[in-house]
């Protein structure tokens, strides 16, 4: 009989592959992405922002318009390549400890925020356990992991955490752990209302010139930058251009270098691939991991019977949204854990394919029949305003519940109005999309477990879900000492959560990028045109 290992030995055996994943990422800490020709100093990048955001600072919004302009400005101690292993940022090297609880990281030299004032490791512990507690998700589920942050000197930070956690170095992505002033932020505890907001000061290679409102946003490059001779570019310029064919005729005819999210429609997307002047890509995605859904506030009775939520789900072809509204970019999504991020597991998921008539059974043997107009029950949805494909998608969707008798509302916003009301849980059903960020502990845990019901908080658990056994879950895999341990409690997560459906699961998403021949190495690592743009330059 073959003896199964003891907790020790797992431990063991845990530690020497962390070692050896730790060990990796140090080795990458030297590798950079390889230049086709030697940079060019100088020149302006125009771009699009779509739609405009609702801040600029990263340490107070989530939302994908603030990480693509206010990456530029902020930044963290890591980041991370298309293949998901961590280089360095602020922290210019790090270390692990054997037993792989304390990382140790040390900082870059001679950096300054955008006026001047020294960047020190004072400004990492103020983020890391006063600020971002308090206003990212991702982060709060992080800091709970961690014994005690503490700065040994003014260069060197030092996490000790409680236990196990593989994804610890997976934390650091921009939007996760931007490093926020603590002289500016560290007085004023009410982070969102602060009037610093208006004039963020970041230690990135590019810092704001101008913000006109509904027109431009101006970034300019930041002289006292820490990394010599960069950034290339002498000017980041974002346009607000909110209609879909100017923003292509804007690409097409060479007034910006680049596109990319949402800024390009999905039905323009096989014309552009054929325009000889532009180079197309999707990657740049790789640490979000995209996934949309729609959000279902479960302190609503009408929502409460699970049978309805799987009706709705039947109802939903969404392989056709795959096909006819993203033009094949992308794939339909069946449960909490994308099949690019780690521990997916397609068997444990309970599916849902386009069924109208199961839909009706459901309906039907909940006693929800349909009144003389043929409605059985009626529900509104909160419409996500990042372009024409989300308002075909909100269409489409009030179309395919109609055929079963569920009478769709569609409301409207502008990006801070669903921001707020999303977060703030002021809607029945409402568009989503959330990023996976690496590892299910860091960008799926959030949105389900029962601590995280934060009003207020973006990107948060909005609906409403509680299950104390996924919480354990959550717990487990997080904290688990061997992948197989993560594995077998990620899929029973994956099992549970698809068949209680808090949230109605639509597609995993690819995000089109063009740009111009002209631009090199803007798009360089997994958070795509939301990395720094310091490598970026025109020839």
């Amino acid at each position: 009989m073959t003896k199964k290992p003891s907790r020790a030995e797992l431990m063991g055996q845990s530690l020497q592959s962390r070692r050896t994943f730790i060990a990796a990422g140090m080795a990458s800490v030297a590798a950079r992405p390889a230049w086709s020709q030697t940079p060019k100093r100088g020149g302006t990048l125009r771009t699009i922002i779509n739609p405009e955001p609702p801040s600029l600072v990263l340490g107070i919004s989530p939302l994908i318009p603030t990480g693509t302009v206010g990456s530029k400005i902020y930044q963290s101690l890591l980041s991370y390549s298309f293949d998901l292993k961590p280089y360095p940022v602020l922290a210019k090297s790090w270390t692990a400890s054997p037993d792989g609880r304390v990382y140790t990281f040390t900082l870059q030299d001679k950096v300054t925020w955008h006026d001047g004032t020294p960047f020190s490791a004072d400004d990492v512990i103020f983020s890391t356990t006063k600020m971002l507690p308090e206003t990212n998700a991702r982060w709060r589920f992080i800091l709970e992991q961690c014994e005690s942050i503490k700065a040994l000197d003014p260069q060197t930070v030092q996490f000790t955490l409680k236990g196990p956690f593989s994804a610890f170095i997976s934390s650091f992505v921009n939007s996760t752990c931007p490093i926020m002033p603590a002289h500016i932020y560290g007085a004023n505890t009410d982070y969102r209302n602060n009037p610093a907001n208006a004039t963020p000061i970041g230690t990135g290679p590019f810092k704001l010139k101008e913000w006109k409102k509904a027109s431009f946003i101006h970034l300019v490059r930041y002289d006292g930058y820490w990394d010599p001779g960069k950034p290339y570019l002498d000017e980041v310029i974002y346009s607000v251009v909110p209609d879909s064919a100017q923003r292509v005729a804007a690409i097409e005819t060479g007034r910006v270098d680049l596109v990319s999210n949402n800024d390009i429609e999905y039905f323009d997307v096989p014309r552009l691939r054929q325009q000889k002047n532009l180079t197309f890509t999707t990657k740049g995605t790789e640490t979000r991991s995209l996934m949309s859904w729609i959000d279902v506030n479960l302190r609503l009775p009408k929502f409460q019977d699970k049978r309805f939520r799987k009706a709705m789900m039947h109802a939903i072809d969404r392989q056709f949204i795959v096909d006819k509204l993203y033009f094949g970019l992308g794939k339909v999504a069946n449960g909490p854990i994308a099949t690019t991020t780690r521990f997916h597991d397609d068997a444990a998921i309970v599916k849902y394919p386009y069924d109208p008539k199961k839909a009706i059974a459901l309906l039907d043997e909940m006693g929800l029949k349909p009144d003389a107009k043929g409605i059985r029950e009626r529900v509104s949805i909160l419409a996500l305003p990042y372009g024409e494909v989300w308002t075909r998608q909100a269409e489409l969707v009030k179309q395919l519940f109609g055929k079963v008798g569920i009478e769709v509302t569609i409301e409207t916003t502008d990006a801070a109005g669903w921001a707020r009301r999303n977060s703030n849980w002021e809607f029945e059903m409402s568009f989503n999309f959330l990023g996976q960020f690496i590892h299910p502990a860091i960008g799926v845990a959030r949105a389900y477990i029962s601590a995280n019901r934060r009003k207020g908080v973006l990107a948060s658990n909005v609906e409403g879900y509680s299950n104390p056994k996924v919480d354990e879950l959550f717990e487990q895999g997080a904290t688990a000492v061997n992948d197989p341990e993560a594995q077998k409690a990620y899929s029973e997560i994956q099992h549970i959560i698809s068949d209680e459906l808090p949230v109605l699961y639509l597609t995993e998403l690819a995000f089109p990028i063009f740009q111009s021949a002209a631009l090199h190495d803007a798009i360089v690592d997994g958070d795509g045109a939301s990395n720094d743009f310091s490598r970026a330059w025109k020839s």
